[in-house]
């Protein structure tokens, strides 16, 4: 499974951590949806709404990261399941930085809203030393 940090911004947090190299974080974290895996550049299994949705963090703990607010798609275009989603930098083209599964698949019919309720989107990086 492809899912994860992408690999460039993996090398990028190392590279700042291990060689003293500068990272730039991205000015805003935009989430896609995906009926499938969405592979290590995150292009692949798109859902029908391609509309990626903006969202904030709490501050991290333990290594782990998790959604502030929830996020949420409107009037959905397509009837499909929703199995995971992306990250990007920008609403349109940016920088993928990751992908996720979601917890439970979801099916939806178009014209529905979908949401990932506040908390329950996480990023974490592991192991973490204890």
């Amino acid at each position: 499974m492809t899912t994860g940090l992408a690999a460039g911004v993996a090398n990028s947090l190392l590279s700042a951590v291990c060689s003293a190299t500068n990272y730039t974080a991205p000015t805003a974290f935009y989430v896609k949806l995906h009926i499938g895996d969405p592979g290590s550049a995150g292009a692949s299994n798109a859902a029908g709404n391609t509309t990626r949705q903006s969202t904030t963090f709490a501050a991290a703990s333990g290594g782990s990261i998790a959604t502030s607010a929830a996020v949420t798609w409107t009037s959905v275009s397509t009837t499909e399941t929703y199995t995971h989603v992306s990250f990007w930098s920008a609403s349109t083209a940016g920088t993928f930085l990751g992908s996720n599964a979601l917890t439970a698949s979801k099916s939806v019919t178009a014209g529905d809203t979908f949401t990932i309720a506040s908390g329950s989107l996480t990023l974490a990086l592991s192991p973490i030393a204890a």
